[in-house]
């Protein structure tokens, strides 16, 4: 499909090109030393991904260790109540874990194997990629160092006890806002002295060269499976498709299995408690380019034109900027980026649980309210939405800040 004269048919095996770019966005902006680390590890994937003993591998985790395919559901109550559009969700809460992140933490820990590394090193925000990497290093018995902002240690206890659980070394950091980029930060600091024995398994489509695009292509067997299941279900195609975008690589992994596809494609970003700086996370609607954490992208910044402090509700949204892809896709037009706030999500986190039975994550919710809100402006059509996690990590927070609605 052409679209904006952006050939999809050729698009992945354009982008991003031999320097990890997306048009202007992704590169490698770390010291020579990291570069020299991002070379081997994209010299390894390179090799490793081509290979069919790694993709015989992956393939028999994801079906034997990780559930897959995970289910497409019909929300035929909440679909009723609203209207004629009729919404569906990618269940990604079922995977093992309980939410998407797992996919390419296992590839990423299997990467880790191949190079020799004895450890994993991450930062997390939700929660959920430290649990999934955490997994990963159990199954394949490496060490797992995970970093974490106090403030989301407090919201997210139950994932922090998980972790714990499973033998990972929990690293709170106490730097700024203590939230998800001080993690990052942090992580990062730490793999740049120990990249020869350990290797950074990046939770999103961000950071330098390779992450983006070995998250996604991680990520792609949702979008794929999405795809195919939708199609048998009901004979065609959705006319519209959604997921929440903090970092991107939920949302990454669905899109890319649509983008030749005459379908619409949204994003939700979170707007937290409105339009001022400070108080959401959208960098896709309201920031501006810039580097952060060694990618060029579409940032938050303050009036000196460092990283803005964020907020959302959502822990694992609370980033101040966005994937370099996404970047990319929302200038060519080919993915629509809009917002959701705190009070809409929660509300959909409730009415998907009454209505469906289903306790979706904070951050899944947000593309849960966006489908509602679709619902109900629309005559007719079909939505179908990535439901990226299960919100067990989220009960506690939000009875207790939101109380029962």
């Amino acid at each position: 499909m052409i679209f904006n004269g952006m050939d999809f048919d050729t698009y992945f095996k354009n982008y991003p090109d031999e320097n990890g770019y997306f048009g202007k966005y992704g590169g490698v902006y770390v010291s020579e030393e990291l570069k020299a680390a991002m070379a081997e590890i994209t010299e390894a994937y390179f090799t490793i991904c081509k290979s069919r003993k790694f993709i015989a591998e992956l393939r028999r985790i994801r079906k034997e260790f990780q559930g897959r395919p995970t289910p497409i559901s019909h929300l035929e109550r909440l679909s009723n109540k609203l209207g004629n559009v009729q919404l569906y969700v990618k269940r990604e809460d079922l995977n093992h874990s309980g939410a998407h992140k797992l996919n390419h933490c296992m590839g990423e820990a299997l990467l880790a194997k191949y190079m020799g590394k004895k450890k994993v090193i991450a930062e997390t925000g939700a929660g959920q990629h430290g649990v999934a990497l955490a997994t990963a290093a159990a199954y394949f018995g490496l060490e797992c160092d995970i970093y974490m902002g106090a403030v989301d240690i407090k919201k997210q206890a139950p994932n922090v006890a998980r972790m714990k659980i499973l033998g990972a070394n929990v690293i709170e950091v106490t730097e700024g806002l203590q939230t998800l980029k001080e993690a990052v930060d942090a992580a990062f600091a730490a793999y740049a002295h120990e990249y020869k024995d350990a290797i950074y398994c990046i939770g999103s489509v961000l950071g330098p060269h390779p992450f983006p695009m070995m998250v996604r292509d991680f990520q792609h067997v949702v979008g794929e499976e999405a795809r195919e299941q939708f199609l048998e279900m009901t004979g065609e195609l959705p006319d519209t498709i959604v997921a929440c975008v903090g970092g991107g690589s939920n949302a990454a992994g669905f899109f890319s299995g649509f983008l030749n596809d005459p379908v619409e494609i949204i994003g939700v970003e979170p707007l937290g408690r409105g339009e001022k700086l400070g108080d959401h996370a959208a960098s896709l609607k309201y920031g501006t380019e810039g580097v952060m954490h060694g990618f060029n992208s579409i940032m938050l910044k303050d009036e000196n034109g460092e990283p803005a402090p964020v907020y959302s509700v959502a822990s694992g949204l609370d980033y101040p900027s966005s994937g370099p892809e996404h970047a990319f896709l929302q200038e060519l037009g080919r993915v629509k980026y809009d917002v959701i706030g705190d009070d809409d999500s929660v509300d959909a986190f409730f009415e998907l649980a009454r209505m469906e039975g289903i306790i979706p994550a904070i951050e899944s919710a947000h593309a849960v309210a966006y489908g509602i809100k679709l619902a109900k402006e629309r005559g007719r059509g079909s939505v179908l939405i990535n439901l990226s996690g299960r919100g067990d990590k989220d009960m506690d927070y939000v009875l207790e800040n939101y109380g029962l609605r």
